[in-house]
């Protein structure tokens, strides 16, 4: 795996954070369990790309097949059409598909603290970091987000949705609201899932966080460019409870 793509998904947040703005993770999402075809005919790698052109510094590709509709095809097609960092979004939870996500050129990975058991979570990161890929640490919970914090995670995504369920539930920015604070000072906070508006983009923000990952509405937006371009809202100072591990 190239060394170069170490650290890029955080450093194209960062960048977007020192221009003022929270940044917007588009999610390329083929179906929502909840919202059903995302796509209506449109082509995942060619809106990939016009989301790059209005400013997504980095994308999110969703690559479980059986019901979120995406492939790892899907992943490798859009490395290769995009220079934005991109992150693998899966149920992850063997060493072999952290292979095959390194080989397929994703910059990060998406790590559930839900889904797998705490060993295994803590053996997936550190083969994630060895394979020069960032995890990005999920959680759902107070408890999950101690858990992050003992992995000492720099990219921690704040999940308003029950992934458990599918994300069938109407969770939104108030969760990230109640959880941000628990994240250790040095963390890169990604607030995931119920993101509908600028209002709830706003929200979040006032909780302090990098980035909001956003993908039924940008999807189901008329204009997708111009909803993209109303989520990109200014960036807020966290206030930590917590030290610095």
């Amino acid at each position: 795996m190239s060394t170069e793509l170490v650290g890029r998904f955080s450093a194209a947040i960062g960048a977007e954070n020192a221009r003022g703005f929270v940044a917007v993770i588009p999610d390329i999402k083929c179906v929502s369990p909840k919202e059903g075809d995302l796509l209506r005919g449109r082509d995942p790698v060619e809106t990939a790309k016009m989301l790059v052109r209005v400013g997504a510094p980095v994308l999110s590709v969703v690559t479980e097949r059986e019901r979120f509709g995406g492939s790892i095809e899907l992943l490798d097609a859009i490395a290769q059409a995009v220079k934005a960092p991109v992150l693998r979004k899966d149920f992850i939870t063997r060493e072999e598909q952290l292979l095959e996500t390194a080989a397929l050129g994703a910059a990060a990975v998406l790590l559930i603290c839900a889904t797998t058991d705490e060993k295994n979570l803590c053996a997936l990161y550190e083969k994630t970091l060895a394979l020069g890929m960032e995890p990005l640490v999920e959680v759902h919970t107070a408890q999950e987000m101690v858990l992050a914090n003992q992995l000492g995670a720099r990219l921690i995504g704040i999940n308003n949705r029950n992934i458990v369920s599918l994300e069938k539930d109407d969770g939104g920015p108030e969760r990230t609201a109640a959880l941000a604070a628990g994240a250790h000072n040095d963390a890169l906070l990604i607030s995931e899932s119920g993101i509908l508006s600028a209002d709830d983009a706003r929200l979040a923000s006032l909780s302090g966080v990098n980035a909001i990952l956003v993908g039924t509405a940008l999807w189901q937006a008329s204009d997708m460019g111009a909803m993209y371009r109303a989520l990109r809202v200014e960036k807020h100072i966290r206030v930590a409870k917590c030290d610095p591990l």
